[in-house]
């Protein structure tokens, strides 16, 4: 490969802050916020897009506030969040789903308003545009990150770092050790959501309930899906026969979600394998496939699907939904075992109820593995091996493939980004390392806050 020597440059320092957290999505607004409590500390937000969110901001709902058993095991920040968004009619109940738990409806456009308003209230300092290409490391401890944007290269100095890009681009620039997919190295494919309106969802829901064994469901029970809003996984057969007479359906299953509007349904139908996020050129590609794929599915739900005979597309997401790239190696790696046997973490920091759900890297079905109750997270995985100074949570936390499946969707990163942020504030209020912070601290706060983290 071809390369260049990069002459030596003196960068100028852009900012000096005691948190500096890296991605704006669901992680990353409830870090900042959480770690901003403390108004004696200065605390920014970066995020590489031209406005925050990140997948709440693509259609898909938020699942698994619920546990298996019903009760909430999400709540805290998260839940002031959704507080936050049903005042502005832009967020849904939490509906009980046998699959997903549960999912709760929001509007993504909303997402990006409520998570400014967050912002100014907390006194967070938010930079959007912005990229990281490199991390500041002296002797084994991150002391900030170096930015990219249309300004040119600056540097961003923190007390302490959290990561939540969702690749863990930090903790990679920084020499964190980081796995990323299966042992193959095979990753779970992205979905491009897509918005459809016009769509006749009663007649969708009587062709579903009235003839089950055409239009096979395999998650809600009929009586719900007469009257409420739904998240339909099944109808195989029909996609066999639509596959059959040529159409180019990518996903073994129809997967369908009612938005906030009666006739409007968001599609999760998109697959498109190989894609590693953390490549531009594969990333490229992905992009490039899904919004083939969605106009196949379009044609597919149109000619198959009951009520979406004169539906039109609104609206596409504005990106893939990235399920799996780079996880850390962190104190704690948790595994798929952890989560199936509900193991108890006196460092328990996050408690979560979603199973392990494997899209597979190959092929358009999935594999879900389910527990009895929710399980804990404990604090070890936000923490890295080696390195210091930097915490790194959302679905780049450390986790193995299997449990990075169940931990990966929005309300566990959520819970995720509170625990880091609070024990970022902590941790600097007790003048020690973020690694060894009193856990016991930062849970109270986060009991305080109505966190919930007790099996």
């Amino acid at each position: 490969m071809k390369t260049i020597m990069e002459p030596a440059r003196e960068l100028k320092v852009r900012a000096e802050v005691d948190v500096l957290v890296v991605g704006a999505g669901p992680a990353g607004i409830i870090a900042a916020e959480a770690a901003a409590k403390d108004k004696n500390l200065k605390v920014m937000l970066i995020e590489q897009r031209g406005y925050m969110g990140g997948n709440l901001t693509i259609g898909l709902p938020i699942l698994s506030f619920l546990g298996p058993k019903g009760n909430q095991v999400v709540k805290g920040a998260a839940q002031k969040f959704i507080d936050r968004m049903t005042a502005k009619g832009a967020a849904s109940a939490h509906y009980p789903c046998k699959n997903h738990m549960s999912f709760t409806i929001i509007d993504p456009d909303q997402v990006k308003t409520v998570a400014w308003e967050m912002m100014d209230d907390a006194g967070v300092e938010v930079l959007l545009y912005v990229f990281v290409a490199d991390t500041i490391v002296e002797n084994g401890v991150v002391k900030g990150v170096i930015i990219e944007s249309k300004a040119g290269r600056e540097v961003i100095l923190a007390k302490t770092v959290i990561d939540c890009s969702g690749d863990g681009d930090v903790a990679f620039r920084a020499g964190v050790e980081c796995n990323k997919g299966d042992e193959n190295g095979g990753m779970q494919p992205p979905t491009l959501m897509f918005l459809m309106r016009g769509v006749e969802t009663q007649k969708l829901r009587d062709a579903i309930c009235n003839e089950p064994e055409k239009y096979d469901m395999d998650v809600m029970p009929t009586s719900q899906f007469r009257k409420d809003k739904f998240i339909t996984v099944g109808l195989r057969g029909r996609i066999v026969e639509a596959q059959q007479k040529g159409y180019k359906v990518p996903v073994a299953r129809t997967i369908l979600i009612t938005g906030l509007e009666e006739d409007q349904i968001w599609v999760n139908m998109t697959r498109v394998s190989g894609v590693d996020s953390t490549d531009p050129v594969s990333y490229t590609k992905g992009e490039h496939d899904a919004r083939v794929q969605m106009y196949e599915v379009m044609a597919y739900l149109k000619d198959f699907v009951p009520g979406f005979e004169n539906a039109w597309l609104e609206h596409s997401a504005a990106f893939v939904g990235i399920r799996e790239s780079r996880v850390i190696v962190g104190k704690y790696v948790m595994t798929a075992q952890d989560i199936l046997e509900q193991k108890p973490f006196e460092d328990a920091i996050a408690v979560a109820g979603y199973p392990v759900d494997i899209h597979h890297a190959k092929g358009g079905d999935c594999t879900m593995l389910f527990c009895e109750d929710a399980y804990q997270i404990p604090y070890g995985v936000l923490v890295p091996q080696t390195i210091k100074g930097l915490l790194v949570a959302g679905r780049c936390s450390a986790m193995d493939h299997e449990a990075m499946a169940a931990t990966r969707v929005m309300s566990t990163c959520m819970a995720l980004g509170e625990a880091a942020g609070t024990a970022a504030r902590i941790a600097i209020a007790d003048n020690v390392e973020v690694s060894a912070v009193d856990v016991t601290k930062v849970q109270q706060a986060l009991l305080e806050n109505d966190a919930y983290l007790a099996l």
